[in-house]
């Protein structure tokens, strides 16, 4: 019976200080900011976010594969811009990031030393 009051009791604490919501929008926030990029480049990135006492302090998108139809500095500028949007806030750092496997692309080996 204390732990089914405890329960409660912490349930509700967090519920009145906002951290359920927090996530809840937050979440709702990145899946919206993936739906953007989605249908901007046509590669569906990770998105993952950190508040800190009510502010967002990053935001980090992660796609799983280099993205080459457009110059990396548009590419930023679009992540930021769809981050912003969604997030109805600027964070304090977009971090914009890449998967890129465990072989390595063509155009990245080099000749081998010998």
């Amino acid at each position: 019976m204390r732990k089914l009051i405890a329960i409660a009791f912490v349930a509700a604490c967090l519920a009145g200080c906002g951290v359920v919501e927090t996530l809840t929008s937050g979440f709702k926030h990145a899946q919206a900011v993936e739906t953007d990029l989605e249908e901007a480049t046509g590669i569906k990135p990770a998105v993952g976010f950190n508040w800190h006492n009510g502010r967002l302090v990053s935001v980090t998108v992660t796609f799983p594969q280099p993205y080459d139809a457009k110059p990396l500095r548009e590419l930023a500028d679009m992540t930021r811009a769809a981050v912003v949007k969604e997030f109805q806030q600027t964070p304090e750092n977009v971090v914009l990031a890449f998967a890129l496997g465990g072989a390595p692309s063509p155009t990245a080996q080099g000749t081998p030393t010998q």
